[in-house]
């Protein structure tokens, strides 16, 4: 308290200092452990609410009207304005919560570089919360895979003139390979892990811990990573089987 007191008075004598003080204690907090984590959470929570929309719009196709809504709403959410400004801000999550992922990872290998000679990992965490980096490294590949096939051909129509793009129709002829559908389900079953451990390891960092609370957040996250997966899974098995037209 005294500290605080200390710093408010000198802060009328030297505010630039105490501007700086502020910076600094900001930036140690981003930078440390803790303020990572922080921050993991916070993206992580802005990405799930991201799915939503996304597995929504996707979700279109299962109406099998030849893939009409599913142009409108896709149409929509690349010429919208809004969509387009919000979409900076999405890709900067995926950019943030990727590095800060990497950073937390090896800044756990290096502060223990020598594994315990006792150590016992499958008693103490579940192997998808110890296998977070390459759960985490396969989404990449798999984000990187999807956005050539789908994000890259909309964005060429768009400025190359806004030329008509059927989305739906190089769905179609996408999913149509069966080696990519296999792809495609491996990178959904990364996704269904880096969900389960992610959503109510995001609550447990921000603080919102109780025995009366973590259950329902454990049941939400679960029955979101199976809902959310189940839909992303079954858009190429339903292209690929023909299940719509």
């Amino acid at each position: 308290m005294n500290e605080v007191i200390d710093l408010q008075h000198l802060s009328l004598f030297l505010p630039n200092s105490y501007y700086n003080i502020s910076i600094m204690t900001w930036k140690h907090f981003f930078t440390s452990s803790i303020g990572k984590k922080f921050l993991m959470a916070m993206t992580g929570i802005f990405l799930v609410l991201f799915l939503i929309v996304h597995a929504g719009i996707n979700a279109c196709i299962f109406l099998n009207d030849g893939g009409e809504t599913f142009n409108k709403a896709a149409h929509f959410m690349s010429h919208n304005w809004i969509m387009r400004f919000l979409e900076i801000g999405l890709f900067a999550g995926f950019i943030l919560h990727i590095i800060q992922g990497l950073s937390l990872t090896f800044q756990n290998k290096k502060a223990r570089p020598v594994n315990y000679a006792f150590n016992q990992p499958g008693k103490n965490s579940n192997w998808y919360s110890r296998s977070m980096a390459i759960l985490g490294t396969l989404l990449l590949l798999f984000l990187i895979m999807h956005l050539s096939h789908f994000y890259v051909g909309t964005k060429v129509a768009l400025y190359g003139g806004d030329k008509p793009h059927n989305l739906y129709h190089e769905m179609q002829t996408i999913f149509s390979v069966n080696w990519i559908v296999a792809l495609y389900l491996i990178g959904v079953a990364s996704l269904f892990w880096h969900l389960y451990h992610g959503f109510q390891s995001a609550f447990q960092t921000l603080g919102i811990h109780h025995k009366r609370y973590t259950p329902i957040i454990m049941a939400a996250g679960t029955g979101y990573a199976i809902i959310i997966c189940l839909l992303f899974a079954l858009m190429p098995i339903a292209m690929y089987l023909g299940w719509i037209k």
